[in-house]
């Protein structure tokens, strides 16, 4: 019996005790985390909340014992001291450390959630990492939405409060060797319990559970980023590489069936100069050109300026973007390379020779150049932009002017663009590229405009107005230009952000971005409505045929304004599985199977056609969406993009 009195059960029921608390915190972040963003991730019923809770206990078991590995073997490990006081103060530091600093990342989540559509992943090291005012947006976030800072402290102090209504009673080991036996027995119980729990089962044949995982446990995809926590997402996410060669069909059907390779015959004598907008931000929900037959309640255009020159260019209602970020715009727009769950831009395969928009131009003695109004390097666009091939960069630097510094990010859009059209246009042809910054959080305008625009409903809407407000003073000064004649317009959106209206909430339309085509010169006949579903990497095989590009071009998209009818596949990815436009059906993708098929109509993803409706159409979209895939992992590894 004397054997069974070392056996160190009140250590141990403490240990489960905290644990426990972490348990019981993470189930309260994930409830604020839904009441936060209830809008845009749609539940039920409190049964179904609840079902959703139940599943995320797997994936906050693996954040928990991420986090606290080295707490729980501190805890249990044998070295007679580990009920002193002292040392129990040292694991209390190392408990709310840790876990304070993973905590926080779900808070986070409450806010940004609704600009990136995904939980936190380790791709916001890569964004960061280009950043120079981090820790200035971070302070600025919080005092926009104090409640998040304030929630997170309350929680924290009850977290400590009930941590310490339970203590450990100093005792020592009377006989040793039964102490370190029963201490080892219960650390090997321990590793392999918490080898089960990261994983998420103890089956041999299962993999560590995954983001996509959680989409197993739903009626809605969306809904997976209630069961997902920020943590898990995050760690999940480290030092990952879903770039893999996979296969499963034959090179024939990629060529039948996706048709990597295009080639246009358009004959033209002047060559026309190409000016491409990125607009940051730029949802499709914000122009009313692209919403007159979406039947939207109260709607509210915040694009006066961009919905009259829409009425004078060839327009795209069903546009997608093909990334969540603004690099990803940058490599959909300009090369045609979408970004799937891991972002082509930060895996180790961007830094290749590529075909583009950009290469295309240059083989044709275009002046090429890239303009960006914020710190030189800022989101990577300077070297993602020396790898494209651009001949010039603009940026903060060579603009020269720091009192139009907006103090957080870039040179105010209005400023800005009146540099861009006096700069460009000293060599012709010229293809420019300009990336606006204004229409972005922390949603501020310049003061001199307080007033001027409506507030709207949403902060994005009064910034919206002020980049809508700078494209026109800029095309009031690009008209006056020798060039301006002769030149073609190119206007879309990076990604979206915040959403006011319930039809862009689906899941979908968090890609929905807008598509303009335009030129004072009728000859391009860039004229009128197209309801074809297009998307960012349509742009680039589109220009490079309206300036008779007539050599093969790599590219996944389309033209879409030649009468050579490529098949169209819409693609991009909301961080844990992809997603395919192909014909009337959409198709999510999780890296090895189909796990979803919709009618093309249904973008919020309510109704799963899976196993239900068989026929030829859908089993072909099924079979090209996975071959689209194959092609696009063999052609990113093995650097096949030139």
């Amino acid at each position: 019996m004397k054997f069974f009195k070392e056996f160190r059960k009140q250590e141990l029921l403490v240990l489960l005790y905290r644990i426990f608390l972490a348990y019981v915190f993470y189930q309260i972040a994930r409830l604020l985390f839904w009441y936060f963003n209830k809008e845009l991730i749609k539940v039920d019923s409190v049964s179904d909340y609840f079902n959703l809770a139940f599943h995320g206990t797997a994936f906050d078991t693996t954040a928990i014992l991420y986090v606290n590995a080295l707490f729980i073997l501190l805890s249990l490990i044998p070295i007679v001291i580990n009920t002193k006081k002292a040392y129990q103060t040292v694991l209390f530091w190392l408990y709310f450390v840790t876990n304070g600093i993973a905590y926080a990342m779900n808070f986070g989540d409450f806010i940004y959630y609704k600009f990136s559509q995904a939980r936190l992943t380790s791709t916001a090291l890569d964004v960061a990492k280009h950043e120079s005012n981090v820790f200035k947006v971070f302070t600025v976030s919080i005092g926009q939405h104090p409640f998040v800072l304030i929630w997170f402290v309350v929680l924290m102090a009850l977290w400590i409060f009930l941590y310490k209504k339970v203590k450990i009673t100093e005792q020592k080991p009377v006989k040793l060797i039964p102490y370190f036996i029963w201490s080892v027995i219960v650390l090997c119980a321990t590793i392999v319990l918490s080898i089960g729990g990261i994983r998420g089962d103890f089956k041999h044949s299962t993999r560590p559970i995954n983001l996509v995982d959680a989409n197993r446990f739903v009626v809605n995809p969306l809904q997976g980023n209630v069961v997902l926590n920020s943590t898990f997402s995050f760690f999940r996410t480290l030092g990952t590489n879903n770039f893999k060669e996979v296969h499963f069909v034959d090179e024939k059907y990629i060529t039948d069936h996706v048709q990597p390779y295009k080639i246009y015959d358009r004959k033209v004598e002047n060559r026309p100069n190409i000016v491409i907008f990125i607009v940051e931000s730029f949802g499709r929900e914000y122009s009313g050109a692209f919403n007159k037959d979406k039947n939207i309640k109260g709607y509210v255009s915040y694009t006066p300026f961009i919905d009259s020159l829409a009425g004078q260019s060839l327009i795209f209602p069903n546009t997608f973007a093909n990334g969540r970020q603004s690099i990803h715009g940058m490599s959909s727009v300009l090369a045609g390379i979408p970004s799937l769950t891991d972002a082509f831009t930060s895996s180790p395969y961007s830094n290749q020779k590529i075909q583009s928009i950009v290469s295309v131009c240059n083989d044709l003695g275009y002046d090429t150049s890239f303009y960006h109004g914020a710190p030189n390097g800022s989101m990577g666009f300077l070297g993602f932009g020396n790898i494209l091939g651009f001949k010039h960069y603009f940026g903060k630097t060579e603009y020269n002017h720091d009192e139009d510094f907006d103090g957080m990010w870039a040179i105010w859009d209005e400023p800005f663009l009146q540099y861009f059209a006096k700069n460009v246009g000293k060599k012709q042809p010229f293809m420019a590229t300009v990336f606006t910054a204004s229409s972005h959080h922390p949603f501020k305008i310049p003061e001199k405009y307080n007033g001027k625009f409506k507030k709207g409903t949403i902060e994005m809407h009064e910034p919206m107005q002020y980049t809508d407000y700078s494209i026109k003073k800029y095309f009031e000064t690009a008209k006056k230009q020798p060039w301006f004649n002769n030149t073609i317009f190119v206007f879309t959106g990076d990604h979206t952000n915040q959403i006011a209206y319930g039809e862009y909430e689906k899941a979908m339309n968090r890609f929905a971005v807008p598509l303009i085509l335009y030129s004072p010169n009728p000859e391009y006949n860039l004229k009128g409505v197209n309801p074809e579903t297009a998307q960012q990497i349509d742009i680039y095989p589109t220009l490079a045929d309206l300036i008779g590009y007539n050599k093969p071009i790599r590219s996944w998209g389309r033209s879409v304004v030649s009468d050579k009818k490529y098949p169209s596949i819409v693609v991009n990815s909301d961080g844990s599985s992809e997603q395919f436009i192909i014909g009337d059906h959409m198709y999510r993708f999780d890296g090895k199977q189909i796990i979803g098929v919709y009618d093309k109509n249904d973008l919020g993803f309510e109704n799963n056609l899976m196993g239900k409706l068989k026929t030829p159409e859908i089993e072909k979209g099924m079979q090209t969406a996975k071959a689209w895939f194959q092609d696009y992992m063999d052609r990113v590894i093995n650097r096949k993009l030139k």
